[in-house]
Protein backbone atom coordinates (compact mmCIF):
# COMPACT_ATOMS: atom_id res chain seq x y z
CA UNK A 1 0.00 0.00 0.00
CA UNK A 2 0.85 3.80 -0.59
CA UNK A 3 -0.05 5.74 1.88
CA UNK A 4 0.17 9.45 2.65
CA UNK A 5 0.29 11.21 5.81
CA UNK A 6 -0.49 14.65 5.47
CA UNK A 7 1.18 16.09 8.42
CA UNK A 8 2.88 19.69 8.85
CA UNK A 9 6.17 18.38 11.16
CA UNK A 10 7.74 14.71 10.07
CA UNK A 11 9.30 14.59 13.38
CA UNK A 12 6.50 14.64 15.59
CA UNK A 13 6.09 11.76 17.52
CA UNK A 14 3.11 10.84 16.43
CA UNK A 15 4.21 11.30 12.62
CA UNK A 16 7.33 9.35 13.06
CA UNK A 17 5.44 6.10 14.91
CA UNK A 18 2.77 6.02 11.98
CA UNK A 19 5.96 5.92 9.48
CA UNK A 20 7.93 3.06 11.37
CA UNK A 21 4.55 1.25 12.05
CA UNK A 22 3.66 1.58 8.04
CA UNK A 23 6.99 0.80 6.94
CA UNK A 24 7.33 -2.43 9.49
CA UNK A 25 3.99 -3.72 7.84
CA UNK A 26 5.78 -3.13 4.32
CA UNK A 27 3.86 -0.18 3.16
CA UNK A 28 5.23 2.46 0.99
CA UNK A 29 4.70 5.65 3.41
CA UNK A 30 5.37 9.13 2.46
CA UNK A 31 4.81 12.70 4.43
CA UNK A 32 3.40 15.45 3.11
CA UNK A 33 3.05 19.15 4.28
CA UNK A 34 -0.79 19.88 3.68
CA UNK A 35 0.57 23.78 3.24
CA UNK A 36 2.64 22.72 0.02
CA UNK A 37 0.14 20.99 -1.89
CA UNK A 38 -1.87 22.79 -4.32
CA UNK A 39 -4.80 21.59 -6.31
CA UNK A 40 -5.80 20.89 -9.96
CA UNK A 41 -10.01 21.38 -9.79
CA UNK A 42 -11.12 19.67 -12.65
CA UNK A 43 -14.56 17.37 -13.32
CA UNK A 44 -12.57 15.04 -15.32
CA UNK A 45 -9.47 14.32 -13.37
CA UNK A 46 -9.04 15.94 -10.15
CA UNK A 47 -5.65 16.23 -8.68
CA UNK A 48 -3.20 17.08 -6.12
CA UNK A 49 0.42 18.48 -6.88
CA UNK A 50 3.25 18.72 -4.26
CA UNK A 51 6.81 20.40 -4.86
CA UNK A 52 5.96 20.43 -8.57
CA UNK A 53 4.61 16.56 -8.53
CA UNK A 54 1.60 15.53 -9.06
CA UNK A 55 0.93 12.66 -6.04
CA UNK A 56 -0.32 9.49 -7.54
CA UNK A 57 -0.99 6.15 -6.64
CA UNK A 58 -1.98 6.61 -2.84
CA UNK A 59 -4.12 4.20 -1.67
CA UNK A 60 -5.00 6.05 1.69
CA UNK A 61 -4.43 9.30 3.29
CA UNK A 62 -3.80 10.06 6.84
CA UNK A 63 -5.15 13.40 8.12
CA UNK A 64 -2.67 14.95 11.09
CA UNK A 65 -4.22 18.25 10.56
CA UNK A 66 -3.44 20.97 12.68
CA UNK A 67 -6.48 22.86 14.37
CA UNK A 68 -5.00 26.58 12.74
CA UNK A 69 -5.05 25.00 8.81
CA UNK A 70 -7.98 23.02 9.26
CA UNK A 71 -9.84 25.22 6.49
CA UNK A 72 -7.14 24.57 3.62
CA UNK A 73 -6.07 20.83 4.95
CA UNK A 74 -9.76 19.74 4.72
CA UNK A 75 -9.97 21.19 1.13
CA UNK A 76 -6.84 19.31 0.24
CA UNK A 77 -8.32 16.09 2.06
CA UNK A 78 -11.50 16.63 -0.09
CA UNK A 79 -9.53 16.69 -3.28
CA UNK A 80 -8.05 12.88 -2.39
CA UNK A 81 -11.65 12.04 -1.42
CA UNK A 82 -12.68 13.22 -5.02
CA UNK A 83 -9.67 10.92 -6.43
CA UNK A 84 -10.81 7.92 -4.95
CA UNK A 85 -8.21 7.95 -2.21
CA UNK A 86 -9.15 6.53 0.91
CA UNK A 87 -9.23 9.33 3.95
CA UNK A 88 -9.00 7.48 7.88
CA UNK A 89 -10.73 10.29 8.85
CA UNK A 90 -12.73 12.08 6.17
CA UNK A 91 -12.82 15.93 5.45
CA UNK A 92 -16.70 16.40 6.84
CA UNK A 93 -16.35 14.64 10.35
CA UNK A 94 -13.34 16.62 10.81
CA UNK A 95 -14.71 19.85 9.56
CA UNK A 96 -17.76 18.90 11.89
CA UNK A 97 -15.35 18.30 15.14
CA UNK A 98 -12.76 21.45 14.69
CA UNK A 99 -16.64 23.40 14.96
CA UNK A 100 -16.97 22.92 18.77
CA UNK A 101 -20.19 24.62 19.03
CA UNK A 102 -21.97 22.70 15.95
CA UNK A 103 -20.30 19.57 17.76
CA UNK A 104 -21.75 20.19 20.82
CA UNK A 105 -25.20 20.71 19.37
CA UNK A 106 -24.67 17.03 17.66
CA UNK A 107 -23.64 15.34 20.51
CA UNK A 108 -26.99 17.35 22.76
CA UNK A 109 -28.60 15.85 19.78
CA UNK A 110 -28.11 12.44 20.10
CA UNK A 111 -28.43 12.32 23.68
CA UNK A 112 -24.98 12.47 24.93
CA UNK A 113 -24.01 14.05 28.53
CA UNK A 114 -22.55 17.11 28.27
CA UNK A 115 -21.46 19.45 30.41
CA UNK A 116 -24.19 22.56 31.18
CA UNK A 117 -23.05 24.71 28.28
CA UNK A 118 -24.63 28.22 27.10
CA UNK A 119 -22.93 30.48 23.39
CA UNK A 120 -22.85 34.00 23.15
CA UNK A 121 -21.21 36.56 21.03
CA UNK A 122 -22.77 40.09 23.09
CA UNK A 123 -25.46 39.13 25.50
CA UNK A 124 -27.63 41.63 26.45
CA UNK A 125 -27.70 40.11 29.95
CA UNK A 126 -24.66 38.35 31.48
CA UNK A 127 -25.73 37.66 34.59
CA UNK A 128 -28.61 35.52 32.88
CA UNK A 129 -26.03 33.63 30.60
CA UNK A 130 -24.14 32.76 34.32
CA UNK A 131 -26.96 31.67 35.69
CA UNK A 132 -28.02 29.49 32.55
CA UNK A 133 -25.08 27.37 33.26
CA UNK A 134 -25.45 27.17 37.25
CA UNK A 135 -23.15 30.26 38.59
CA UNK A 136 -19.93 30.65 39.25
CA UNK A 137 -17.30 28.84 38.95
CA UNK A 138 -17.67 28.47 35.63
CA UNK A 139 -15.59 27.82 32.77
CA UNK A 140 -15.42 30.36 29.73
CA UNK A 141 -13.41 29.22 26.70
CA UNK A 142 -13.22 30.65 22.88
CA UNK A 143 -14.68 28.85 20.49
CA UNK A 144 -11.46 28.99 18.06
CA UNK A 145 -8.85 28.31 21.10
CA UNK A 146 -7.30 24.44 21.26
CA UNK A 147 -4.77 22.68 23.56
CA UNK A 148 -6.22 24.52 26.21
CA UNK A 149 -5.50 28.11 25.15
CA UNK A 150 -8.04 30.07 25.61
CA UNK A 151 -9.99 28.77 28.38
CA UNK A 152 -10.60 30.50 31.82
CA UNK A 153 -12.11 29.28 35.08
CA UNK A 154 -13.90 31.65 36.28
CA UNK A 155 -14.28 31.08 40.60
CA UNK A 156 -16.64 34.29 40.97
CA UNK A 157 -19.73 35.61 39.27
CA UNK A 158 -17.51 39.06 39.28
CA UNK A 159 -14.76 37.46 37.79
CA UNK A 160 -16.86 35.67 35.21
CA UNK A 161 -18.60 38.54 34.40
CA UNK A 162 -14.77 40.48 33.78
CA UNK A 163 -13.79 37.50 31.79
CA UNK A 164 -17.00 37.40 29.45
CA UNK A 165 -17.03 41.33 29.16
CA UNK A 166 -13.29 41.12 27.93
CA UNK A 167 -13.87 38.38 25.27
CA UNK A 168 -16.51 40.43 24.08
CA UNK A 169 -14.58 43.49 23.41
CA UNK A 170 -12.57 41.66 21.48
CA UNK A 171 -15.79 40.27 19.42
CA UNK A 172 -15.36 36.78 20.26
CA UNK A 173 -17.47 33.58 20.42
CA UNK A 174 -17.72 31.97 23.57
CA UNK A 175 -18.84 28.94 25.49
CA UNK A 176 -19.62 29.30 28.87
CA UNK A 177 -19.86 25.46 30.81
CA UNK A 178 -20.40 24.64 34.43
CA UNK A 179 -17.43 23.78 35.84
CA UNK A 180 -17.50 19.52 36.96
CA UNK A 181 -15.54 19.96 40.64
CA UNK A 182 -16.50 16.42 41.27
CA UNK A 183 -13.49 15.48 38.22
CA UNK A 184 -10.77 17.29 40.19
CA UNK A 185 -8.64 18.68 37.43
CA UNK A 186 -8.64 15.13 35.70
CA UNK A 187 -10.14 13.86 32.75
CA UNK A 188 -9.74 10.56 30.43
CA UNK A 189 -8.79 10.49 26.58
CA UNK A 190 -10.31 7.40 25.32
CA UNK A 191 -8.92 6.59 21.80
CA UNK A 192 -11.56 5.02 19.82
CA UNK A 193 -10.55 3.31 16.48
CA UNK A 194 -13.32 1.91 14.04
CA UNK A 195 -15.52 2.07 16.49
CA UNK A 196 -14.27 0.97 19.32
CA UNK A 197 -12.18 1.69 22.56
CA UNK A 198 -8.46 0.84 21.55
CA UNK A 199 -6.86 2.74 24.56
CA UNK A 200 -7.59 5.25 27.95
CA UNK A 201 -5.99 6.91 29.88
CA UNK A 202 -6.48 9.39 33.04
CA UNK A 203 -4.67 13.16 32.53
CA UNK A 204 -4.25 14.93 35.83
CA UNK A 205 -3.47 18.38 35.80
CA UNK A 206 -0.56 19.51 37.92
CA UNK A 207 -0.82 20.84 41.58
CA UNK A 208 -3.22 24.47 40.98
CA UNK A 209 -4.22 23.48 37.22
CA UNK A 210 -7.68 22.63 36.56
CA UNK A 211 -6.40 21.81 32.60
CA UNK A 212 -5.52 18.31 32.29
CA UNK A 213 -3.36 18.80 28.73
CA UNK A 214 -0.44 17.00 28.84
CA UNK A 215 1.87 19.86 27.51
CA UNK A 216 -0.03 22.48 30.14
CA UNK A 217 2.17 20.05 32.57
CA UNK A 218 -0.32 17.34 33.58
CA UNK A 219 0.58 13.55 33.64
CA UNK A 220 -0.87 10.47 31.82
CA UNK A 221 -1.62 7.35 33.68
CA UNK A 222 -3.47 3.93 32.57
CA UNK A 223 -7.47 3.67 33.87
CA UNK A 224 -9.34 1.38 33.51
CA UNK A 225 -13.20 2.64 32.08
CA UNK A 226 -16.33 1.88 32.57
CA UNK A 227 -18.71 0.34 30.33
CA UNK A 228 -21.05 3.90 30.46
CA UNK A 229 -18.19 5.69 29.45
CA UNK A 230 -16.73 3.35 26.99
CA UNK A 231 -20.20 3.79 25.67
CA UNK A 232 -20.36 7.05 25.43
CA UNK A 233 -17.25 7.67 23.81
CA UNK A 234 -18.01 5.18 20.79
CA UNK A 235 -21.71 6.91 20.56
CA UNK A 236 -19.21 10.43 20.39
CA UNK A 237 -16.91 9.01 17.65
CA UNK A 238 -20.03 7.74 15.63
CA UNK A 239 -21.79 10.74 16.18
CA UNK A 240 -18.51 13.13 14.45
CA UNK A 241 -18.30 10.10 11.87
CA UNK A 242 -14.82 9.93 12.71
CA UNK A 243 -12.88 6.00 12.24
CA UNK A 244 -9.76 7.91 14.74
CA UNK A 245 -10.51 9.93 17.65
CA UNK A 246 -9.40 11.03 21.25
CA UNK A 247 -12.67 11.79 23.41
CA UNK A 248 -12.33 13.49 26.21
CA UNK A 249 -14.28 13.09 29.26
CA UNK A 250 -14.90 14.13 32.73
CA UNK A 251 -15.98 11.83 35.71
CA UNK A 252 -19.20 14.03 36.76
CA UNK A 253 -21.80 13.36 39.72
CA UNK A 254 -24.36 12.49 36.72
CA UNK A 255 -22.31 10.20 34.43
CA UNK A 256 -19.43 10.61 32.06
CA UNK A 257 -20.02 14.40 30.26
CA UNK A 258 -18.17 14.82 26.67
CA UNK A 259 -15.56 17.65 26.89
CA UNK A 260 -14.18 17.14 23.42
CA UNK A 261 -13.91 15.14 19.88
CA UNK A 262 -10.05 15.12 18.65
CA UNK A 263 -9.94 14.70 15.34
CA UNK A 264 -6.13 14.36 15.33
CA UNK A 265 -4.88 12.70 18.68
CA UNK A 266 -1.52 12.71 19.42
CA UNK A 267 0.09 9.19 19.77
CA UNK A 268 3.11 10.00 22.68
CA UNK A 269 0.83 10.18 25.77
CA UNK A 270 -0.90 7.55 25.16
CA UNK A 271 1.00 5.10 24.05
CA UNK A 272 3.57 5.88 26.68
CA UNK A 273 0.62 5.53 29.58
CA UNK A 274 -0.88 2.47 27.94
CA UNK A 275 2.22 0.41 26.13
CA UNK A 276 0.27 -0.31 23.53
CA UNK A 277 1.14 0.03 20.01
CA UNK A 278 -1.27 2.46 18.69
CA UNK A 279 0.15 3.47 15.70
CA UNK A 280 0.16 -0.61 14.88
CA UNK A 281 -3.21 -0.33 15.56
CA UNK A 282 -4.29 2.34 12.94
CA UNK A 283 -2.01 0.78 10.19
CA UNK A 284 -3.57 -2.59 10.60
CA UNK A 285 -7.29 -0.54 10.86
CA UNK A 286 -6.27 1.06 7.17
CA UNK A 287 -5.09 -2.00 5.61
CA UNK A 288 -8.50 -3.27 6.41
CA UNK A 289 -10.66 -0.85 5.74
CA UNK A 290 -9.30 0.69 2.63
CA UNK A 291 -8.95 -2.61 0.75
CA UNK A 292 -13.19 -2.80 1.33
CA UNK A 293 -13.46 0.81 0.28
CA UNK A 294 -15.63 1.93 3.25
CA UNK A 295 -16.40 5.34 3.96
CA UNK A 296 -18.52 6.53 7.16
CA UNK A 297 -20.20 9.89 5.62
CA UNK A 298 -20.10 8.77 1.77
CA UNK A 299 -19.02 12.68 0.78
CA UNK A 300 -16.43 11.28 -1.69
CA UNK A 301 -16.73 13.87 -4.51
CA UNK A 302 -19.87 15.42 -2.87
CA UNK A 303 -17.84 17.70 -0.95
Amino acid sequence: MKIGILSRNPKLYSTRRLVEAGEKRGFDMHVVDVLRCYMNITSMKPTVHYKGQDLVGFDAVIPRIGASVTFYGTAVLRQFEMMNVYPLNESVAISRSRDKLRALQLLSRKGLGLPVTGFAHRPDDVDDLIKMVGGAPLVIKLLEGTQGIGVVLAETKGAAESVIEAFMGMQANILVQEFIKEAGGADIRCLVLGGKVVAAMKRQGKEGEFRSNIHRGGSANLIRITPEERSTAVRAATTMGLNLCGVDLLRSNHGPVVMEVNSSPGLEGIERATGKDIAGMIMDFIAKDASQGKSKTKTRGRG
